[in-house]
């Protein structure tokens, strides 16, 4: 569907152009947002090297493992299906500790492992359990300490201070945490 809707939006506008007599002026902005598109991902591509490889030294350090070893009693709490299942709940802490650590690349696959681990014992096969909605919702939160990829963009931007943005990116983390499992809790099916 998705490549439908983008196919739409690139007939819409050849279409407009020609009608408005502005098509050098698309074939210069296509080919000027391929040049930024380019340029962006080369530095960010530097950014994301660099703060994974910081990722593999505080997982080989252990700096990982301290962190999800203090979340583990909140995220027992907070997923109660999983409270005794080692694999899901190592799973779901390192993906959340991958996030707090501003590593949504390295988050995404700890992410889909995760669901994998609860979905092996959901009874409820063709939904999921309120466990695996909440962790939907705290991973969705994104909690950053370390806002690693808007900071790479903004350096790629243009900003002199990259990291400007941390004490409003932990206030929005924090309040979209706690509204979001507000309302998980609120909401959440009674079995």
């Amino acid at each position: 569907m998705l490549g439908y809707i983008w196919l739409g939006m690139i007939l819409l506008s050849v279409i407009c152009a020609l009608f408005t007599g502005r098509l050098g002026q698309l074939s210069g902005a296509v080919l000027d947002g391929a040049d930024k598109a380019v340029s962006l991902s080369i530095a960010m591509a530097g950014s994301m090297c660099l703060w994974t490889g910081m990722m593999k030294i505080a997982e080989r350090g252990g700096l990982t493992n301290v962190i999800a070893r203090m979340l583990s009693p909140l995220l027992r709490r907070l997923m109660p299906d999983y409270r005794n299942d080692r694999q899901a709940m190592c799973a779901v802490s390192a993906n959340v500790t991958a996030n707090i650590l501003g590593l949504g690349n390295a988050a995404t696959p700890l992410g889909i492992a995760a669901m994998k681990a609860m979905q092996k014992n959901n009874p409820l096969r063709s939904s999921p359990n309120n466990s695996m909605i909440m962790f939907v919702v705290i991973n969705t939160a994104s909690v950053q300490l370390i806002p690693t990829t808007i900071a790479a963009m903004r350096q790629a931007a243009g900003s002199i201070q990259p990291y400007s943005i941390v004490p409003y990116v932990w206030v929005v983390s924090a309040v979209s945490l706690i509204l979001g499992v507000t309302a998980a809790k609120i909401l959440s099916v009674r079995s």
